[in-house]
């Protein structure tokens, strides 16, 4: 039998994230609603751990339940590890 899966198109938009061609959903997005078991609810916002844009490892992924949470959080990493390791993560 001959296997027709095809795994989805996708393309790097223009703030970095991985997004599917034919639907326009975020990668990481789909993934965190994978992961969680359910759709994302409003103003939730999926976090990039390592700060990678396109690991979409669910592993690599939390979701905060808003915006001002998930800033919070890279302030505070920016307090502690500096404004670059804040935003694009360790290098």
């Amino acid at each position: 039998m001959k296997n027709t899966y095809k795994s989805p198109v996708t393309h790097v938009n223009r703030n970095g994230y991985r997004v599917y061609n034919d639907t326009g959903t975020l990668v990481h997005r789909h993934m965190a609603e994978i992961k969680l078991g359910r759709p994302l609810h409003s103003g939730e916002v999926v976090h990039h751990i390592n700060r990678n844009k396109q690991d979409n490892r669910p592993s690599n992924l939390y979701v905060f339940h808003n915006q001002q949470a998930h800033w919070a959080a890279h302030k505070q990493d920016a307090k502690n590890y500096g404004t670059d390791y804040s935003f694009k993560g360790k290098k």
